[in-house]
């Protein structure tokens, strides 16, 4: 593969399609550069050239992440821009499983020398290969369906750490009691990675913001210091942001 192959095909498995432009912004070249480096991944059918942009032929992503990933893929991918260009070069990060956490890792690729600690293959695949990074991963038992671990060893892994920022995802968000995610290995990930942060950051798609109170999922103790929101458009449920201490950022 070449330099920029793999980085491109993370992008465009995520985002589906991708503007030239776009991706010339992400990988810090020229749009001129980002034709001539597509035109033998398009010529050997891996991606397929548009009028402007590139679009994914195929997901090599596993089919129940990859539905995960289809779902709000704008929306995703939005936030995702907006947390990456809040992290600074040399920052160290945790981020967990979810689905808008595996877009934040693809445009943490444009960040340098960050220190990484996360659950997920996916995740740590992204930002491994990016030279100056250090990446650890937490676990080493991996769930069939994401490339999550939630062993005894995650736990360990990320306890051992001290990290700036802790970039978590979340199943819903209840207007009443605040945010929820699914399941209880998810939450014990969620409260180990708040801990070892000074600053927790949930990605979090303003679908998830729902005013129904009789939701199924656990809820997550308020995070340390000021924990923030970040979303793409303000949602109509913003009283359990509130209630729960956080701050809301739109992503723009």
């Amino acid at each position: 593969m070449g330099k920029y192959d793999q980085q491109i095909a993370n992008i465009v498995a995520l985002r589906g399609t991708v503007s030239v432009t776009d991706l010339a912004r992400m990988l810090d070249v020229t749009d001129q550069t980002v034709r001539r480096i597509i035109k033998p991944l398009v010529d050997q059918g891996h991606i397929e050239k548009l009028h402007g942009a590139i679009r994914a032929v195929g997901n090599p992503l596993t089919a129940p992440f990859a539905a995960r990933m289809e779902q709000n893929r704008t929306a995703k991918a939005k936030i995702a821009d907006h947390i990456a260009n809040m992290i600074p070069d040399g920052a160290s990060v945790a981020i967990d499983t979810g689905s808008t956490a595996a877009f934040v890792a693809q445009a943490l690729q444009k960040r340098q020398d960050l220190t990484v600690v996360t659950n997920s293959a996916y995740i740590a695949s992204t930002l491994a290969l990016i030279h100056g990074n250090r990446v650890f991963m937490a676990g080493t038992q991996l769930r069939d369906y994401d490339g999550a671990s939630f062993d005894r060893t995650a736990f360990e892994v990320i306890e051992r750490m001290q990290v700036d920022y802790a970039i978590l995802t979340a199943a819903q968000v209840d207007p009443m009691q605040g945010i929820r995610v699914a399941e209880q290995c998810e939450y014990d990930i969620s409260v180990a990675m708040s801990a070892i942060a000074r600053q927790t950051i949930y990605a979090i798609d303003s679908s998830k913001f729902l005013a129904a109170t009789a939701l199924v999922g656990l809820v997550l103790p308020p995070a340390g210091g000021t924990p923030m929101i970040v979303t793409e458009a303000a949602p109509q449920e913003t009283g359990a942001a509130a209630k729960q201490g956080f701050t809301l950022q739109l992503a723009e």
